[in-house]
């Protein structure tokens, strides 16, 4: 357990990169040996990878009886896996398929694969899918970050007061905010800024579609 402590980003680290390994692995054995079974187990140990990333945090968890912020980063990746990862791998998936096809000289793209590549042509489908992808994302956010502050604060009257003065924020220190800990606010901080650029890049689609 002391080695887990002691170790814990290197072994994040490289659960991260073996799991991005086991999803190449999948591609190239399906899609260019044409062993489908065989692909199967890496897409199998991808799931066990990231069982095991939850275990990890759990761990950290009952040897240091404090959330950090190596348990909040594996959350969020966790949490990204289970949404917005389902379908950027069906992208990356797709993405495969294209290249192998060239390599083998075999079409392996089936006809809903053509008419979705077709569709993302479509100034409105794409404005679509980014409006659906900004607003999973605005939940996923709120939801998240509501957490941070219930944790953090001790009532709902210290939540409505931190959302109606925001001088905590020019502040820049966690113990004037509304999150628990320097980790959940660095956290939060970052991903704020993250969220409000990508929701603004997301719905330029809309108002700035493509005329193409």
């Amino acid at each position: 357990m002391e080695f887990i402590v002691l170790y814990q980003w290197s072994i994040f680290i490289a659960a991260e990169v073996l799991s991005v390994i086991a999803l190449l692995l999948f591609g190239f054995f399906r899609y260019f040996l044409n062993k489908r079974k065989v692909s199967m187990l890496f897409i199998f140990t991808f799931l066990v990878i990231l069982a095991f990333e939850a275990i990890l945090a759990f761990i950290f968890y009952q040897q240091t009886g404090e959330v950090s912020s190596f348990q909040i980063v594996i959350g969020i990746f966790v949490l990204y896996a289970c949404t917005f990862g389902f379908y950027d791998f069906l992208k990356m998936d797709r993405w495969m398929r294209q290249k192998f096809s060239k390599w083998r000289g075999v079409d392996l793209l089936t006809e809903e694969d053509y008419r979705t590549l077709q569709r993302q042509k479509d100034p409105k489908y794409v404005a679509k899918m980014y409006r659906t992808s900004a607003t999973l994302h605005l939940v996923v956010f709120v939801t998240v970050q509501s957490i941070f502050w219930i944790y953090g604060t001790a009532n709902f009257a210290e939540i409505m007061h931190y959302l109606s003065d925001r001088s905590w924020i020019e502040v820049g220190i966690a113990e004037l905010s509304p999150y628990p800990n320097e980790a959940t606010y660095s956290i939060g901080m970052i991903w704020a800024i993250v969220f409000v650029v990508d929701f603004i890049y997301s719905w330029s689609y809309t108002f700035f579609p493509d005329k193409k």
